[in-house]
Order: structure tokens, then sequence, then C-alpha cells
């Protein structure tokens, strides 16, 4: 299949999984993970049109970025090393894996000099898996307080997760079930407005969707298998 084929069947099954709770396609975005992808690829889903390209990799990203036509958002959805932030406030026009009060802190101390305010998601580990990055789900509220009242150049936009992996879909709802459910009570507790959840991949993008995601990450389903 073309990557336009490919994209069209993505589209299609975000809007079925829309069509089954009720839900407004128009307001489920679509993240096109582009990792180990050449830059060639990049440029061909950039064509066809994507809400956002992803990428693991900080200097990957560096690399490719500027081969490729501007316009379209950058999320960093990997872990952030603090000797990296620079590189990835360079690169990336959203990081979706702030995990620790370290790296909000460092990003912060950054950004202030330009008045630059930054879009940031919170990285939960939503599945407490030990070898995963993300903060802990009962740790959470910790760091969102922390990024409002001490970050003022990062706009909390929402929360990210990443459940632990299982062939079947299903298991992976009661995961973003919880996910939806720590962002509601964060956005009550803190004073907030809704905040986004970036959940599901290519394996369980739709019962993602169907538990309320807001931005879902694909890869595979969209370029095939990763060469690397």
């Amino acid at each position: 299949m073309t990557v336009a084929e490919t994209l069209r069947e993505v589209r299609e099954r975000m809007a079925g999984a829309c069509a089954r709770v009720g839900r407004d396609s128009a307001r489920v975005r679509l993240v096109a993970v582009s990792k180990t992808q050449p830059a060639e690829a990049v440029a061909a889903i950039l064509a066809l049109g994507v809400d956002a390209i992803g990428e693991n990799r900080v200097q990957e990203a560096a690399a490719k970025r500027p081969l490729v036509p501007a316009g379209t958002p950058w999320h960093l959805l990997g872990p952030l090393q603090r000797n990296k932030a620079r590189l990835a406030l360079d690169t990336f026009d959203c990081i979706e894996s702030v995990d620790r009060l370290e790296i909000a802190d460092r990003l912060e101390l950054l950004l202030a000099p330009d008045g630059r305010v930054l879009p940031v998601f919170i990285e939960v580990n939503i599945g407490g898996e030990p070898q995963k990055s993300g903060v802990l789900p009962g740790q959470t509220r910790d760091l969102a307080e922390h990024v409002l009242s001490g970050c003022p150049h990062l706009r909390l936009g929402g929360l990210m997760c990443i459940p632990p992996y299982d062939p079947d879909p299903e298991r992976s709802r009661p995961h973003f079930a919880r996910l939806r459910e720590l962002a509601e009570r964060l956005a009550a507790g803190l004073g907030l407005g809704r905040l986004e959840l970036s959940m599901g991949m290519s394996e369980d993008f739709e019962v993602a969707i169907e538990e309320g995601a807001d931005w879902v990450r694909v890869g595979r389903a969209l370029f095939g298998e990763r060469t690397g």
C-alpha cells in the first residue's frame, strides 16, 4: 500500500471509532510517528496532511526536520535528557514527555530568556512499569502543580501515556480509561479547563479514541514496519 492509502485507512478507522462513541472526528488529531523513517517519507506524509510529526529521539529529529517542508508542528514523544533540552527546544513545537521536576525546570530555564511558551504534556507511567519513563499516577498532581506554579513558560496541555504492550488492544482500554479519569480529576482539582489526552498507537488507537484520546500517535500503520 502507498502512504496515501495507509493514511486514508487510518483516517477511516479514526472516524469509525469516533462514530461508535458519538465523538466529533474533527476533534481527534493524528501524530505521524516517523521514528527511523527517512526525510523523504516524512515529506511525503506532510504533503498529504497530518496534524503533527512525532519523533522519539531528539538528534534524529534535529537531523531530519531541516530537510522537510515547514508548517507542521513536531512533537517529542521519547524521554528527554537534560543535556538534550536545548536541542529539543530548537527542534520541537511540543514536548509530550515531561515526566519529572528536573526536566520541567530545565526547559523553563532555557525558555525564559526568549519569552517563549512551549506546549507540554506530562507523561504518565500508567501501568507502573519500572522499565518505562513517566511519572507515576499518584505523583502526577505534584508535577502538574509545579509546572503550573513554577514554570510560566510551559503550557500544560494534557497527559500522555504508553500502556503496557499487549497484542489485544482491548487490554489497553482500562489504562486509557484510567488516564482519562486522572486528567478529569486533575483538571477539576487544579481549576483547569479540560486536559487533553495523548494516547493510542498503531495497535490500539481505535480503543484510545473510544476512551477519549485527543491525539493518537501512529507510526507502523502509516509507514509500515520500522527499518531500524
